[in-house]
């Protein structure tokens, strides 16, 4: 079953000196709980994209379809943990619901997940970014989202905590599958969470081409079998 069908024919931006031209004829099909990750140089309109899947910018030639109830289910993890300086951990967790005591035992338990048990009442600038950006992890989780938007939320983190929150992202998506569109510019990331690779040119974005990833879990762990694969299908890691 399709979970996301992404058509975006045309996008831009108005400038003094000029249009823009963003998004030049993208279509993206993302099935129930498949990972896809979307790979393309820094300002080539990866984030535009993912703010059109969600519903957050309507301004554009084309069409976003959700499965039937998926876009009620939804979270969207943003490059920045974007949490509310004034709130405390769990302050922050419990706005995306209406009646928070309602689902208390849901916040209690995803944060023990994210391993921020015990740091419900600090507040998102006594955090260290590692710790911020589980706990925005967190708040996608709450609401079991079934589609589930990321715009490179492990950037600018150093690889030993990027590694353990890309293995934190895999443990809630087994025990919570989500249809997941992944924005990133790290090949190596894209390899060790995806089934599906698509790659972007330099804007205006176009699709220059697809990659299933046949590896295992143990192959994606392996940093030499991620360079095989990579060298394997250099063409298309080229391409954009």
């Amino acid at each position: 079953m399709t979970a996301l069908q992404l058509a975006i024919r045309h996008k831009s931006f108005a400038r003094a000196d000029g249009e823009l031209n963003a998004i030049e004829n993208i279509e993206i099909e993302i099935a129930e709980n498949e990972f896809v990750a979307v790979l393309g140089p820094s300002g080539c309109g990866k984030t535009t994209m993912l703010q059109i899947a969600a519903g957050l910018d309507n301004d554009y030639a084309g069409s976003a379809r959700y499965a039937d109830g998926l876009k009620d289910r939804m979270a969207y993890v943003f490059q920045s943990p974007t949490l509310l300086p004034w709130r405390t951990v769990r302050q922050n967790i419990e706005l995306v619901f209406s009646n928070p005591q309602a689902h208390a035992d849901d916040i209690a338990s995803v944060l023990e997940a994210v391993g921020l048990a015990g740091s419900e009442d600090i507040y998102p600038l006594q955090l260290s970014m590692g710790m911020q950006r589980r706990a925005s992890l967190a708040r996608a989780f709450v609401l079991r989202p079934q589609l589930l938007l990321m715009d490179e939320p492990f950037v600018s983190l150093d690889e030993p905590l990027a590694a353990r929150l890309r293995d934190l992202l895999q443990t809630m998506l087994a025990g919570n599958p989500a249809s997941v569109l992944f924005v990133t510019h790290d090949w190596r990331e894209a390899l060790s969470l995806a089934d599906r690779l698509i790659f972007l040119s330099p804007g205006p974005a176009r699709i220059t081409g697809e990659l299933a990833v046949s590896l295992s879990r143990r192959q994606r762990s392996n940093p030499a079998e991620l360079q095989s694969f990579r060298d394997a299908n250099e063409h298309l890691f080229q391409s954009g």
